[in-house]
């Protein structure tokens, strides 16, 4: 049975319910049904009807790796429409309060902490605490060497710090991002229980979309901590390494940790590059591939390219693969058991792509203790650092075009975003803008800072092409046309994670995350599409099922015969993409269906990257007619993604 507390911090009441597993099989499922169940479209997005699940997935407690994320469903306070966020390893821990997920509820007078035990027989406790803000505003200033949400975890060690080490509780927390932005993310630091201390390394974050932001503002609630001594019931294969291992064998004829060493290699260590991880592979695989300085990279040639890279891999890789791999090995795990121990530590910093190309060479930085200070500093205000890379980077453009002015958005210098300079020392000026951008954001300290950290992107752009109506005609370019995102409904959007890839404009329910084809390259539409579609039902399979999508290689293959162990038999292909169609139709309900690209910024990244493979049909359209040919591939794209995962036929808008 998948067990679920739901919690009303406005009454302070909660009760357990059960649901079996061929009702529900994983927190997607689950926070699926509790939002239709509360017609949550039918409300603001910071209300509190939307609820906001936090879920492990039915294999939680198992001995089998990967299989301990925590997942996060709320309606997006970006999309507008429903979405979902992980951290991983998180419910090694939480586990053992007694449920599979969590549903916050209610909103509560002042500033909640939430506690959630679970015993041994199943029983389960929650009780409240509050803090006010003013209380907890000093705390996010700072505490004990911390600002944000780190502070606000440190303090929850040394004010709760009974009930966390006897439940041996790991803490969900926000920060000010959450509270002040749309942009918060959930988040979370595995604690040393000997130590009374963090495990730094194992912080890990539950972040696209907002969810922190919901939590913050649709529940006023600052922290859950969960933990206990119950442990699921599980089957006997699903508890014992070693017979778990005679049943994978019996299936597969591979024994299951070599299995999972290999399909993890990436995360681990690729003898290929002599580094392993996001970070550590992404750069000396996808080279010139890689989208820089806020994706303008695309517009300059290969061999400048070529050159761009050679000084990032320099001055930028190699110092961490030095640090990492050759002097010592560096590495940690989420919080859960696992052989990819894909954290990867430099000088106490966890280093994963991602968040380190969005403040790194993605804003023009290419030193690599000012992107760790910079990622460090938006991770502890409780930031989503891609949505934040992002936004650094639009506006650091928008300063260096023209469209706004430094002292506008509390800058003291004007930036450089010329990628054409090939001067790193020339760029560093960058790295002090964005941090004074990433504090002034938080803190709205000027007009145009407020319409951006309370309206999010899109609305934004629209509102600051009135506010700067001159400057936009003189120069021919709008505010949107400066960054990249999928728009949804009138004002909804979600900026996509950092790869050259067509896979990223797709019209899909979920979007900003992995659920695509991200591969930089082109094809013919139909045949591009179709690989998206089915990526998009794999990747939500895996995220339902509570696993670490690193692990998929191995994974996808056999999840099936995983929760037949569970007795569950289903076909996984349908289930998934009838699941998809219910959020798909969340999303019409909430009129946030996805319409057609209005950046010219991102209809350029499908031009641009025909013209980097050299497609001979498409270039030629491309050079015919430009906007007629990406609205082409994008609509035939588009209805190949709707016929396969069978949405409504009036799923895509084409508005323009």
């Amino acid at each position: 049975m998948y067990r679920v507390a739901r919690i009303d911090v406005g009454n302070k009441k909660y009760y357990v319910k059960e649901y079996p597993f061929k009702e529900v099989l994983g927190p997607i499922d689950l926070g699926v049904k509790l939002h239709y169940e509360l017609e949550s479209w039918k409300y603001d997005v910071f209300d509190p009807h939307n609820v906001l699940v936090l879920g492990a997935g039915p294999f939680a407690g198992s001995i089998i790796f990967g299989s301990h994320r925590i997942v996060a469903v709320f309606r997006s306070p970006e999309t507008k429409g429903l979405h979902f966020a992980a951290m991983g390893g998180a419910a090694y821990k939480i586990i053992g309060c007694g449920v599979h997920a969590i549903s916050i509820e209610g909103f509560s007078s002042n500033p909640a902490i939430v506690m959630i035990e679970g015993g041994d027989q199943g029983n389960v406790k929650v009780s409240f605490d509050h803090i006010s803000m003013d209380e907890l505003e000093k705390i996010f200033k700072g505490y004990e060497g911390y600002i944000g949400a780190f502070a606000l975890e440190r303090y929850l060690i040394d004010h709760y710090w009974d009930f966390i080490y006897r439940t041996k509780a790991r803490p969900i927390v926000v920060g000010p991002a959450a509270f002040k932005t749309i942009y918060g993310a959930l988040v979370s630091i595995d604690i040393d229980y000997n130590k009374k201390t963090f495990i730094h390394g194992r912080e890990d974050f539950a972040a696209r979309g907002g969810g922190g932001s919901v939590l913050a503002r649709a529940h006023n609630v600052a922290a859950i901590i969960a933990g206990g001594t119950w442990r699921p019931s599980l089957p006997e294969q699903l508890r014992d390494l070693a017979k778990f291992n005679e049943y994978f064998k019996r299936l597969t004829g591979v024994d299951f940790i070599t299995t999972v060493n290999k399909a993890v290699v990436k995360y681990r260590y690729d003898e290929s590059v002599k580094a392993g991880g996001t970070f550590g592979v992404n750069y000396p695989h996808y080279r010139e591939l890689v989208p820089l300085f806020n994706y303008n990279s695309m517009y300059v040639p290969k061999y400048t390219r070529h050159k761009l890279v050679e000084i990032l891999l320099e001055r930028f890789w190699s110092p961490f693969v030095e640090e990492t791999f050759v002097k010592k090995k560096s590495w940690e795990t989420c919080g859960e058991p696992c052989p990819a121990a894909c954290k990867k530590i430099w000088r106490g910093k966890k280093v994963d792509y991602e968040p380190f190309n969005a403040m790194g060479p993605f804003i023009g930085v290419l030193d690599l203790n000012m992107v760790a200070r910079n990622v460090d500093i938006g991770d502890q205000l409780g930031y989503d650092l891609i949505t934040l890379g992002h936004l650094t980077a639009w506006i650091l453009e928008a300063v260096y075009k023209g469209l706004l002015k430094p002292e506008e958005v509390g800058l003291k210098d004007m930036p450089n975003l010329d990628p054409l300079a090939l001067n790193p020392e020339l760029w560093m000026k960058n790295a002090e803008l964005a941090k004074e951008f990433i504090i002034n954001l938080v803190e709205k300290r000027t007009d145009v800072l407020k319409i951006i950290a309370e309206k999010g992107i899109r609305a934004a752009a629209k509102e600051l092409n009135k506010m700067f109506k001159d400057r936009v005609e003189a120069s021919r370019v709008k505010f949107e046309d400066l960054i990249i995102y999928v728009p949804y409904g009138e004002d909804g959007y979600i900026t996509p994670t950092f790869y050259w890839s067509p896979g990223v404009l797709m019209p899909l329910a979920i979007s900003g995350k992995y659920l695509t084809n991200y591969t930089p390259t082109f094809s013919e539409p139909e045949d591009f599409a179709k690989t998206v579609a089915i990526r998009a039902v794999k990747e939500l399979l895996v995220e339902n099922a509570g696993f670490c999508r690193f692990h998929r290689g191995w994974l996808e293959k056999y999840l099936s015969d995983l929760y037949k162990l569970l007795g569950v038999e289903v076909d996984l292909d349908n289930y998934g993409r009838e699941l998809y169609r219910k959020i798909a139709q969340y999303n019409i309900n909430t009129r946030a269906k996805p319409t057609y690209l209005e950046s010219e910024k991102a209809k350029d990244l499908i031009y641009s990257i025909a013209l980097e493979f050299c497609n001979i049909n498409w270039v030629h359209k491309f050079l015919t007619n430009r906007e007629e040919a990406i609205k082409e591939w994008w609509i035939r794209a588009s209805k190949t993604v709707v016929e396969y995962l069978g949405l409504p036929q009036n799923w895509i808008e084409i508005t323009q």
